[in-house]
């Protein structure tokens, strides 16, 4: 379906007519088409992303952007069913069809957690060669008898993913440590394969071999893992956030918009952080779901110059190189994100009586630390061994690798867990449509 809207496009082109962007004239156009064995809401829907595609494209040339119409035919999109074309029962899933086409029957892998008739719509997904069910559903705002003008400054930023200020002169501060150990890990290990792939990798226009598919899968299959894992993360800062500003009661949240931050050139290392490893629109969005949620609202702020700024004499300072603040005019000593929180709620309207300091500042942690996932990446060099700090089980150690092998000794076998898992795996390979995702979830 894409890609036949691709190729109308195309052959109006060539032919000196006018592109079709609108929905209303792409729906005229598929007018007595043959759209498959599913009902016309999908393709209708497939016309809808094609349509919205088009315009943000247009709009971005308009601004002076570099953007480019869709070209690539996509060999699956994502489709989405609304209210009455969809049945969900227990964990089965039945999506419209065309007429005379059997029923088709989704079989889930765990149960909605939502009341049926709260569900609005569902999307079918498919992410590293796995089907995925996107549901939406309708939840009420919760009462938690807030104060609206109890304001709260939120500091989204790389290092601690959100650094909040609250009206009591206390603060609060997540640390990301164990999201930049996942990013720098996750990095090596494309690196890696990216080394191993290129080559067996197929020249322009031929197809490339059973070895190389598999190699792409397992890629795909990793960097799915690897959002998965980011994006868990990120819901359970935010749950925190949230948590912390419903028990004082607050309101409003104020939140640093960084907004056209990718467009300045702050040096290649600075530049691959912050367009690579720091996904800022999820941060932003997770944390503005949980709080409409909880019932406050969320207000977005410039957040340029809050964290060289002095929130007590109002002072420009130089830009701080770690995570301490000092101000050369007034003295003031506090965290670097909690003064660029402090400033943000205030200009969101809050009213902050003094800067925290770090006896009134509550840390937490968000996420799980790496492990690594690929027991052959454990080298048995001396370099490796002497880094490593928690050996694979079944491979040796620093002590055991060193120097050479004594007359006795036998060498290591390989852990029997890796062997019968790769076997097991044979065995029974992986289901589809086996996976549910809800994109409304609970604080």
């Amino acid at each position: 379906m894409w890609a036949g809207l691709i190729e109308l496009n195309r052959a109006r082109f060539v032919r000196g007519g006018p592109p079709v962007f609108g929905f209303a004239a792409l729906c005229r156009e598929l007018t007595g088409a043959d759209v498959g064995p599913l009902a016309r809401i999908c393709a209708e829907d497939v016309a809808k992303r094609y349509s919205s595609a088009c315009f943000e494209t247009a709009r971005r040339k308009k601004a002076g952007g570099r953007a480019r119409y869709p070209r690539r035919k996509r060999a699956v999109v994502p489709v989405r069913f609304r209210f009455s074309a969809f049945t969900l029962d227990g964990r089965r899933l039945r999506l419209a069809t065309a007429k005379g086409e059997p029923e088709l029957w989704v079989r889930l892998a765990r149960d909605v957690p939502y009341d049926p008739a709260a569900v609005r719509a569902v999307t079918l997904i498919v992410d590293a060669g796995r089907l995925f069910v996107d549901v939406s559903a309708e939840v009420p705002v919760e009462d938690h008898d807030l104060d609206p003008g109890r304001v709260v400054g939120v500091d989204v930023g790389i290092i601690h993913p959100y650094a909040a200020v609250g009206p009591d002169g206390d603060a609060l501060v997540v640390s990301g440590r164990a999201l930049r150990a996942e990013e720098r890990l996750h990095l090596e290990d494309t690196k890696r394969r990216s080394a191993r792939m290129g080559r067996k990798a197929p020249r322009r226009g031929q197809r490339g071999s059973r070895r190389w598919r598999r190699l792409r899968a397992t890629q795909r299959r990793a960097e799915r893992r690897h959002i998965a894992k980011i994006h868990l993360a990120h819901h359970e800062a935010a749950k925190t956030v949230i948590a912390w500003a419903v028990a004082r009661r607050v309101g409003t949240l104020v939140v640093g918009d960084p907004k056209g931050i990718t467009h300045r050139k702050a040096g290649r290392r600075q530049n691959r952080r912050v367009n690579t490893t720091w996904r800022r629109t999820h941060l932003t969005g997770a944390l503005t779901d949980k709080a409409t949620r909880a019932g406050i609202t969320v207000v977005l702020v410039d957040e340029r110059g809050t964290s060289s700024t002095c929130p007590r004499c109002h002072q420009r300072v130089p830009k701080p190189r770690g995570r301490a603040f000092t101000c050369p005019h007034c003295g003031l000593l506090a965290h670097r994100d909690v003064i660029g929180a402090a400033n943000i709620a205030a200009r969101g309207g809050g009213t902050i009586d003094d800067v925290p300091d770090e006896s009134s500042t509550t840390h937490r942690r968000a996420g799980t630390v790496p492990t690594r996932r690929d027991r052959r990446r454990h080298r048995w060099d001396t370099s490796r061994a002497a880094r490593r700090s928690s050996p694979t089980p079944g491979r040796p150690t620093a002590a055991t690798t060193v120097g050479s092998r004594s007359k006795g000794s036998q060498p290591a076998q390989h852990h029997p867990r890796a062997r019968s898992d790769r076997a097991a795996t044979k065995r029974h390979p992986p289901r589809i449509a086996n996976v549910i995702t809800t994109n409304a979830t609970g604080y």
